[in-house]
């Protein structure tokens, strides 16, 4: 082999170690006696474990990553979220040993190491595609980094759990998580499709199968329809908090009234305890001529 082709086939070795032992269960003896060549061979092309699987992860997250800013490519904001969905399934179904590597050592929760990292990573471009999307639609911008962190984290632990369950197919997921992040809770589609164009190990993009896409003009007019869907549910819940406010300040009325009849009675009954004091006083003093004869 040439220095090039040892390199490579070193990589390709430690990749598959990495994946099934993770990088403390594997040794340097180890992926030696697999390349059938002495440890020193490996020190020589990278220096040691640490040195290959830097080589082996940051060829997992750059190839991850070049598929997700891809699918960020796309002009429709459904589109979008639809191809990065696929992207992160279609990586983890052509590359498990590469995204198996990514994962192992760091949960997308931990906040640390090569996975969270690339979340990070991922999150960064979300939030300026959001940013603008915020922006046009009259949110505050400066939610897009909440936001982001979100999406990319749902699609994330969805994918790892994908991972190994492999059920059901790509394509359906995907449809499930954008239909989620797209529609919310409240306006779940019970049969949700992919709309968009999934991307082939080439990185070129094919229709999904059995799957129409959506047109332009009807992807607009969807989205048309899913803001008159919001701004009617806004006006709504604006209805619903007007008429809670005109029932508390009923309700705050109602209260005056009471407590203003309850000092009302209060008052009276204080007339009529200071009456009755002053005609037991002079009925004392009409009494006292009497009781001096």
């Amino acid at each position: 082999m040439t220095g090039r082709e040892r390199r490579e086939q070193l990589i390709q070795i430690s990749r598959t170690l990495f994946a099934e032992k993770g990088f403390d269960g594997t040794s340097i003896e180890e992926i030696a006696a697999t390349a059938q060549v002495s440890k020193p061979v490996v020190y020589e092309h990278f220096g040691g474990k640490e040195g290959v699987y830097a080589v082996v992860v940051d060829r997992e997250m750059q190839k991850l990553l070049s598929m997700i800013t891809e699918a960020l490519s796309a002009s429709h904001s459904l589109i979008k979220l639809e191809r990065a969905a696929l992207a992160l399934l279609h990586y983890i179904e052509e590359s498990s040993e590469g995204f198996r590597i990514l994962v192992r050592d760091s949960h997308a929760a931990s906040g640390t190491g090569t996975f969270a990292s690339l979340i990070s990573e991922i999150a960064s471009q979300v939030e300026d595609v959001l940013a603008d999307e915020f922006v046009s639609r009259g949110y505050d911008p400066k939610l897009a980094p909440m936001y982001a962190q979100m999406l990319v984290g749902m699609v994330a632990l969805t994918g790892q759990w994908w991972l190994d369950v492999r059920k059901p197919g790509r394509e359906e997921v995907a449809a499930h998580v954008v239909n989620l992040a797209w529609n919310g809770l409240t306006g779940l589609n019970p049969q949700p499709a992919i709309t968009a164009l999934s991307l082939t190990s080439t990185g070129r993009a094919h229709p999904v199968v059995a799957v129409p896409r959506a047109s332009e003009k009807e992807l607009r007019e969807l989205e048309k329809a899913r803001d008159k869907e919001l701004k009617e549910a806004e006006k709504a819940r604006q209805r619903e908090l007007k008429e809670a406010e005109k029932a508390k300040v009923r309700e705050l009325k109602e209260r005056e009234r009471l407590l203003k009849e309850a000092e009302k009675a209060r008052e009276r009954e204080e007339k009529l305890r200071q009456r009755e004091a002053r005609l037991v006083e002079r009925a004392a003093r009409l009494e006292q001529p009497d009781q001096v004869e």
